[in-house]
């Protein structure tokens, strides 16, 4: 009996996926939000059955992908799938909010790379290349409009500058990827507990932001980083690439490290909680003001500020 049950829900969730992926991919207007739910199908079959059903639930959505939306829908596919596949595993085993969104993190991580790899090996498709040459095509066609309005140096000063902006651009695609993995994670995740809770009546939910931490080793892993974009100073090295790339990825999780202290704090002094929401807005579109939150996250990592607060009550 659980047998077959277990291959119904695997046939039905694998029909869903297929039609969550068609939308995606034939639908413009609801493309975006059909790619957002394309995991959910694994994470709900995967936090019933386990992982390892889920694999031949994998194998047959890539075959019905294959045959109803052709071979470039793997792109879509596999991170959908091993994303969903780990967050419903970690959902499964009953592990905390957070390391199922890190598990659903490392799994979109690794469907993401497979999908940058398939389409430049299998299709024949660099986004790197295509991303260089729409922004080159760009360049040109801002330069020969700069050039009507001003001096020929002030169009190759921006044209310049724009160059070494567009090459930091490439250089920091891991970083990119990594930032959509964690957002797609986060997302996946919450609409699978969403759908978990009113099907299956439990109580998954995140808890608090204001209880993120992350280990104080993070901070000399930053240091290292650090040490580290100091002494490979060749632009055009791969190793310099993964410094400033990984510097980027460290950077980003002190600055959430420093918006969860706000929202503590904001708790702590019994403080409205619109506070912490609008210094989130105001920092997100004044970048100057991520490095005083990120310095909060540092301070607040270092010297363990929010014990401290704690025993002064």
């Amino acid at each position: 009996m659980n047998q077959s049950k277990k291959m119904t829900d695997g046939a039905l969730l694998t029909a869903v996926f297929i039609v969550i992926l068609l939308a995606s991919m034939f639908i413009p207007i609801l493309s975006v939000a059909a790619i957002l739910f394309l995991p959910i199908p694994f994470i709900m079959f995967t936090s019933r059955y386990d992982w390892k059903p889920a694999l031949l639930m994998l194998v047959a959505a890539i075959l019905s992908s294959i045959l109803v939306a052709t071979i470039i829908s793997i792109p879509l596919v596999v991170p959908a799938a091993i994303g969903g596949i780990m967050i419903g595993g970690a959902i499964h085993k009953n592990l905390s909010a957070y390391e199922t969104w890190a598990r659903g993190t490392f799994g979109f991580i690794i469907g993401l790379l497979f999908g940058f790899v398939f389409m430049q090996v299998v299709l024949q498709v660099n986004i790197l290349n295509e991303f260089k040459q729409i922004t080159d095509e760009s360049l040109k066609m801002s330069a020969s409009l700069m050039n009507q309005f001003t001096t020929k140096e002030q169009t190759e000063a921006f044209q310049n500058s724009m160059e070494q902006a567009v090459a930091l651009l490439t250089n920091l695609f891991p970083f990119f990827l990594v930032c959509a993995a964690v957002s797609q994670a986060l997302i996946s995740q919450w609409l699978g507990y969403k759908l978990i809770n009113r099907l299956e009546r439990k109580n998954l939910r995140f808890p608090p932001f204001r209880t993120l931490r992350f280990p104080v080793s993070i901070l000399f892993i930053y240091l290292f980083a650090l040490f580290s974009s100091y002494i490979i100073t060749d632009p055009d090295s791969m190793l310099f690439m993964a410094a400033q790339n990984f510097i980027f990825i460290i950077q980003m999780l002190l600055t959430i490290q420093g918006f969860s202290f706000l929202f503590f704090y904001t708790h702590h002094k019994k403080m409205t909680k619109a506070f912490p929401i609008i210094c989130v807005v105001i920092a997100l579109f004044m970048p100057p003001l991520l490095f005083i939150i990120r310095f909060i996250g540092i301070i607040d990592l270092g010297l363990n500020l929010r014990d401290r607060l704690e025993k002064k009550r």
